[in-house]
């Protein structure tokens, strides 16, 4: 069965930045579309960025311009870099696969933008 696991979440002042990466394992199919989502205390859990193979994306109003999301399609790899970070980008990020008919979740990372 696939496994996804996030890495690269922490502590991080305002405006910095950070590179989280998902890692698929236990599949040699390409895993499409990934994305990212996020869920801050208190909140519901909301898309930031999805890809597609080939390769479009789309982001959250909240995030376009300074979040960019990536991949290596062979590897199934997903990025997530994160710049101009803001005290609201504060959550536990999830990266998210689809393969044919099941998506998969990963067990998140904690991002904490906070002086």
């Amino acid at each position: 069965q696939v496994q996804l696991v996030e890495s690269g979440g922490g502590l991080v002042q305002p405006g910095g930045s950070l590179r989280l990466s998902c890692a698929a394992s236990g599949s040699s199919d390409i895993i499409s579309p990934m994305a990212w989502y996020r869920q801050a205390p208190g909140k519901q859990r909301e898309l930031v960025a999805i890809i597609h193979d080939g390769s479009s994306t789309i982001y959250a109003d909240s995030v376009r311009g300074r979040f960019t999301i990536s991949r290596d399609g062979a590897k199934n790899t997903m990025y997530l870099q994160m710049n101009s970070l803001k005290p609201e980008d504060t959550a536990v990020y999830y990266c998210r696969g689809w393969l044919f008919r099941q998506d998969y979740w990963g067990q998140g990372t904690q991002v904490t933008v906070s002086s």
